[in-house]
């Protein structure tokens, strides 16, 4: 039962999707200051999915199974990824090996989602948008798993949450080593791409593709897309703090990091043009690859 509880209340499903929500108003909230604009209140992201709630699902014509099922493939996935990392910051101790291994490929679930979800829908503008989300998966992946390799190297080749935790906790944060801080910077940018926010909101793209990935999606199943946007916005920052900042993870500071990165994402995204899908490759695979490739190679020196 405490297993059910941890994944669908806390620290899993329901309260990822709360804060991921809350996180979400914050960036409309930024974005509408930086533009001089008031913006939403704060529970209009809650709104939102209640209304998409209420809409009649449509379903394309000659849509496979898939095309409904991919929503909940990306939401369920995810929950079990939040629930790890909320359980590895309550109980270090209990984290289970590989439990780092396990939320890497939980994390790439939305994005498998969206492409098998889009492919389904027989839309030709849907299926621009998958294989826009494809290509930016297989560029972005490399260098975010590199940033990660170089965490394991800092930590004594610790796969375990609760390991690198409690190794930050006694030798201080990997971000503030210099290998650590270039994969930090390195892995910033990649979430930046698996967040979809600006910048790399290339498989939507709304004014050109018209939502590209999303564009036959409506009700209940968008709601579920949405909701796993919300939850990524909350799991993916975590991670980070995790992997980099995971000196203190008292409730004060965790919040308090969990809000400078959600700045640092809004800042990006406010700050920069949409690019096309092949300067994103270019960008992952070129410099930001090198970059990692970098930071893993200071971490075998000891930097």
């Amino acid at each position: 039962m405490m297993s059910i509880f941890y994944y669908l209340i806390f620290p899993g499903l329901l309260f990822g999707a709360c804060v991921g929500l809350f996180a979400g108003w914050i960036d409309r909230k930024v974005t509408a200051r930086l533009q001089w604009r008031k913006g939403p209140p704060w529970y209009q992201n809650f709104i939102d999915i209640i209304k998409l709630l209420g809409k009649e699902t449509i379903l394309p014509k000659d849509a496979r199974a898939t095309f409904l099922l991919a929503p909940y493939l990306g939401l369920f996935s995810l929950g079990l990824a939040t629930t790890i990392l909320g359980l590895a910051i309550i109980f270090p101790q209990q984290s289970f090996a590989g439990d780092l291994i396990v939320v890497l490929y939980l994390s790439m679930a939305p994005a498998i989602a969206l492409i098998i979800g889009a492919s389904s829908s027989r839309n030709p503008l849907a299926s621009v948008g998958a294989g826009r989300e494809m290509k930016l998966v297989l560029g972005y992946e490399l260098p975010f798993i590199l940033s990660v390799v170089t965490v394991i190297i800092k930590a004594g080749g610790n796969i375990r949450l609760g390991d690198i935790i409690s190794y930050q906790s006694l030798s201080g944060s990997i971000f503030y080593s210099f290998s650590g801080g270039i994969a930090f910077c390195v892995a910033l940018l990649c979430v930046q791409a698996k967040l979809g926010f600006a910048t790399f909101e290339i498989s939507e793209a709304e004014q050109e593709i018209m939502g590209g990935v999303l564009i036959e999606y409506s009700g209940l199943p968008l709601a579920v897309f949405k909701l796993t946007k919300a939850l990524l916005l909350y799991t993916m920052p975590v991670l980070l703090i995790i992997l980099f900042l995971g000196s203190e993870l008292s409730l004060l500071f965790l919040a308090g990091k969990f809000i400078l990165l959600l700045v640092i994402f809004i800042l990006i995204k406010n700050t920069n043009p949409r690019v096309r899908i092949d300067q994103a490759l270019r960008f992952f695979w070129g410099p930001v690859t090198l970059l990692a490739i970098i930071a893993v190679g200071l971490a075998a020196f000891g930097r």
